[in-house]
């Protein structure tokens, strides 16, 4: 009976770890510095055209980023050419200071909503190019560089 138990327990163990993440790729920010002229771009291998995906844009910031909010300027394009081009608003800090990304020490990492339940319909590669809309308070241009930012990745996962 206890071994029965303790496979039971390993199978549940082993399926609570599985993920449906079926792409996820980080660029690294030089020394933590996003130019504004650094496009990041990210490219998605061919997608199941019958599955639903949620994808997210995840960012580790340190405590050199310096701001309680990040804009991103997104542009999404399929294999056929159709473009879609976003301005992004995220909430990165509570009204206090206290990060609201995860993680344990000086870094933490936000896994942020982009796109809910996405259909890839076309075959073919797919393209995604983020960049910072970051500026000062009162300010008409934008920032230069933008500091605190370390990596930006994109991930895909199987809606459930």
């Amino acid at each position: 009976m206890a071994k029965r138990l303790i496979l039971v327990l390993a199978v549940v163990l082993l399926q609570s770890c599985e993920s449906n993440t079926v792409y996820s790729e980080y660029q690294n920010l030089n020394n933590g510095t996003w130019n504004v002229t650094d496009t990041l771009e990210f490219h998605f291998p061919e997608m199941d055209s019958t599955a639903t995906y949620n994808m997210f844009i995840n960012v580790r910031n340190d405590n050199g980023f310096a701001f309680s909010n990040l804009f991103l300027i997104t542009e999404f394009s399929g294999p056929a050419g159709n473009t879609v081009k976003d301005t992004l608003e995220y909430e990165m800090a509570q009204p206090d200071g206290t990060w609201l990304g995860k993680g344990v020490g000086s870094i933490k990492e936000s896994k942020l909503w982009f796109r809910e339940n996405v259909v890839f319909p076309d075959s073919g590669v797919y393209h995604m190019k983020v960049s910072h809309a970051m500026r000062k308070n009162g300010q008409i241009n934008g920032l230069q560089e933008l500091k605190g930012i370390t990596d930006v990745g994109v991930q895909i996962e199987k809606a459930q």
